[in-house]
């Protein structure tokens, strides 16, 4: 029965603000932001800044006050890179965070407005609706058949049906029917809620008052990144130990003093060196950036991790309607049993919801206006009684006083509205040719039923006990998007299988997948089909269907469940209440953001922000980008890593005097000013190679550093260290005055060959060259490129290259340097070049 109560225009936006300086935000509790100073301090505790403040503390002991300044200054500058880099990926994803912040539909200044939750106030008027979680408690002040989920609150799983408060009964009951609470889910009908308590206050926050933030875990690739880092550091401890000793023997004629503190810098070069700090940088920024983009190309990501998970996506489990179709339902043809149209029409209005929701409804009360049948007529009479839709009857109805008679208005699936139509052979045959006729035209089908009882005792308790009338049929159709066709061929060639899970009939499903390619467009598996197959019987079947017809929630969780046991990584869309479990079980959960409920929302791990299908393709592509990158940025960190740890590693062995190293720790230092804008910023920014939709979903369980990547990264940083190493050496020799002639030539094949290797390691198959002219119009590409073409001029060509140890080069060195850097780098280019003919072939 429908309650209704005056509703007053709400507050104003003056009186909430009002109102919110007063009571404050509607949250449980206020987020604990870290301080700008607490971020800094965990930045600088990281091993590797330590290290370097700690070699910088040695120059001064030393007596080389300058040396040590430069140090400090070099140690500010990547200590700034890291925190600005931290800032920023906190503001992204604060901005995410507010992207996808709950919503709710208010009466603020006299209209219905959408404003975040947290902006609730008491006295506003909230318009709750199915698939809602209620964010605030609050008195109903007009109910609309709301049944509300309380088993959060009070652990029973009935559904409660409101009501408006009875003044001359007021409840006495603690869990009152005249009330709703935050926390708990609308899973019918909707209403107008008087907001009265917000936050802490309401019942939902005095459970979780003392409940504490639970700590945040890290991912499968934080773990690997770690684990990377720390065998790092264990190593880079061992060599420590022994270049230290190595380099206190190589030096006997120093005093002991002398000998001790250079044996510990050579020590703490190599440690430097050998840390990949990196790594944790690249993952947070990564993703936390990756987010943000899939967000600019309405893809909302709600929670990290799933940027990563979207690369190895192999199962791709949509709802045919709003995603396939277009969500735009309209009645295409109707069939009335007794050939009187108007009256078939009638029934169908009378059975629809006076404030359509679902789009079917709107079609049919949109397809009476175009008939003459005003939806004032429909709703002139005294609405007596409703049946609810459930997914379990698949049919609802309405109980109806229109023009002096009690009439029943049913609707619903033909199988289900037919069981209750007294039919004979004959009528049963005629009408089952006409569904089938209607389905293989791609429409949905609706059946229309109804009753008069001739008095209001008369009335049935529930559908099921209606002896319907049947009046005819309806299809409607909602036609496919316009590219979903060639979204199916990319996802086939993406070695992505794509799977039809409908509430609607086979039939018309198949129809609406033939029309747009889907392989197996003729294997079907109804709901009913599923209730008697057991788990292995379904496993097996799925192999080869994509159509599940006719399914309730229960057999979306089933069905996910199935593929994830035949080892397949499953993303599900969903938009209802009842998609929740089946979404959060998903390896991905996909919500619907336009018509999508709350709830679902909250249960997903991504928004489509335009419930388009198209995007769920492009969000996908993106996921491997994103993958791609990272494990690129991987690859070149230890590729660069490795000449400067070779080159610290190599020097004492060789008896070379701490004075004369290639690479001093402030020269370590000044290369990590390099290497984390590269791989920060540069290498995140690549675009997607060609192929990244033609290959096969990756293995989930695949290491971020492969044994490919390592070999090619081990071979790469060895290349470059003989080049830099080598031409050290052969200076080195010539004079052991010509230690800073001999470093600068070093240092600037190692800087100039880390432009040159992010050229050829952006990808796995293009050319340098192409790579280069893909990025042409990027403005921070560029940036960073001539930056750190400007900053190697800086510090040989200024007075730095004295501060630094270094000297000038003339014309002929540079050019030589610049030659023997992009030969240990470049021959690269040729394996490439090895690969695209063997896989030609």
């Amino acid at each position: 029965m429908t309650e209704q109560k005056t509703v007053p225009n709400g507050l104003t936006s003056e009186q909430a603000k009002k109102l919110q300086e007063k009571y404050g935000k509607n949250e449980l509790t206020q987020e604990k932001k870290q301080s700008f100073f607490k971020k800094t301090l965990h930045v600088v505790c990281e091993p590797m800044f330590l290290l370097l403040i700690f070699a910088a503390l040695i120059y001064f002991i030393l007596g080389e006050p300058r040396d040590g300044a430069i140090m400090l200054v070099f140690v500010f500058g990547v200590i700034s890179i890291d925190v600005i880099q931290e800032w920023k990926t906190d503001k992204t994803l604060n901005a995410l965070k507010d992207l996808s912040a709950p919503h709710v539909k208010v009466l603020r200044d006299g209209k219905e407005t959408v404003i975040p939750s947290k902006d609730l106030v008491p006295g506003d008027l909230m318009l709750i609706a199915e698939g809602v979680k209620i964010p605030a408690d609050g008195t109903v002040l007009k109910a609309n058949d709301l049944c509300v989920d309380e088993s959060s609150l009070t652990g029973e799983p009935e559904g409660v049906w409101k009501v408006t408060p009875d003044e001359e009964e007021p409840s006495l009951d603690y869990w009152r029917k005249d009330y709703c609470y935050a926390g708990t889910l609308v899973t019918q009908g909707s209403a107008c809620i008087l907001v009265d308590k917000i936050g802490a206050s309401t019942e939902y926050g005095k459970i979780g008052k003392n409940v504490a933030a639970a700590p945040e875990t890290p991912t499968p690739l934080q773990k690997q990144t770690r684990k990377l880092v720390k065998l790092c550091a264990v190593i880079a401890a061992v060599l420590f130990a022994l270049v230290g000793v190595i380099t206190y023997f190589n030096i006997r004629d120093h005093a002991f003093g002398s000998r001790l503190i250079e044996s510990i810098l050579s020590g703490i070069t190599l440690a430097m060196a050998m840390i990949p700090e990196e790594f944790p940088v690249i993952l947070t920024v990564f993703l936390s950036m990756g987010a943000w983009r899939l967000a600019k190309k309405h893809s909302l990501v709600r929670k990290l991790p799933s940027v990563e998970t979207l690369g190895a996506v192999s199962v791709l489990c949509v709802d045919k309607t709003g995603t396939i179709t277009m969500n735009q339902m309209t009645v295409r043809e109707t069939w009335a049993v007794d050939g009187d149209s108007d009256t078939l029409c009638e029934i169908m209005g009378l059975g629809c919801e006076a404030d359509a929701y679902d789009p079917m409804e709107k079609a049919m009360l949109n397809y009476c206006e175009t008939v003459g049948i005003t939806k004032e007529h429909l709703l002139s009479g005294q609405l007596l009684a409703e049946y609810s839709f459930t997914n379990e009857l698949k049919m609802m109805g309405h109980v109806w006083q229109h023009d002096g008679e009690i009439i029943v208005a049913a609707k619903g699936s033909p199988e289900r509205i037919l069981t209750l139509c007294d039919l004979d052979a004959e009528e049963k045959i005629q009408a089952e040719d006409k569904i089938l006729e209607l389905s293989q035209q791609g429409l949905r089908v609706i059946a229309v039923g109804r009753m008069n009882p001739k008095s209001i005792t008369e009335i049935p308790d529930k559908i099921t006990d209606c002896k319907l009338t049947l009046c005819g049929l309806v299809g409607l159709a909602d036609p496919p998007r316009q590219s979903v066709k060639q979204d199916i061929q990319q996802c086939i060639k993406a070695g992505i299988r794509v799977v039809m899970i409908t509430g609607d009939n086979g039939v018309t499903a198949s129809s609406i997948a033939k029309q747009i390619g889907m392989p197996n467009s003729d294997s079907i598996i109804s709901g009913d089909e599923l209730n008697q197959m057991s788990d292995e019987e379904l496993r097996k079947r799925i192999e080869h269907v994509s159509i599940f017809s006719r399914v309730v929630p229960e057999h979306k969780m089933r069905i996910v469940r199935a593929f994830q046991e035949n080892g397949e990584i499953v993303a599900m869309t969903g938009d209802g209440v009842n998609d929740a479990p089946a979404l959060k079980y998903a390896d991905i959960g996909i919500a619907m953001g336009k018509r999508g409920s709350e709830v679902s929302r909250e249960a997903a791990d991504l928004i489509l922000m335009d419930d388009n299908f198209s995007t769920i393709v492009d969000t996908v592509r993106d996921g491997r980008r994103i993958y791609d990158n990272i494990r690129k940025a991987v690859g070149y960190v230890f590729t660069i890593h490795i000449p400067i740890a070779l080159a610290s590693l190599l020097a004492p062995f060789l008896g070379i005097s701490p004075a004369n190293l290639l690479l001093l720790p402030l020269h370590v230092v000044l290369l990590e000013l390099i290497i984390d804008p590269t791989c920060s910023i540069v290498l995140e920014r690549q675009p997607a190679e060609h192929d990244i939709m033609h290959r096969k979903p990756r293995n989930p369980n695949e290491k971020i550093l492969t044994a490919a990547t390592l070999i090619k990264s081990v071979l790469q940083g060895i290349v470059i260290f003989a080049a830099a190493f080598g031409t050290y050496l052969v200076f080195l020799k010539q004079s052991s005055g010509n230690a800073p002639l001999a470093r600068t030539m070093g240092l600037t094949i190692i800087i100039l060959a880390n432009l040159f290797l992010v050229q050829v390691n952006s990808s796995n198959c293009d050319f340098a060259l192409q790579s280069l002219f893909q990025l042409a119009k990027d403005k921070v590409m560029w940036a960073v490129n001539i930056v750190t073409f400007g900053g190697l001029l800086l510090i040989l060509y200024t007075p730095f290259s004295t501060f630094l140890k270094l000297t000038p080069l003339s014309g002929t060195q540079f050019v030589m340097a610049a030659v023997l850097s992009a030969v240990s780098v470049y021959w690269y280019e040729a394996v490439k070049l090895v690969k695209k003919i063997i896989k030609k072939k």
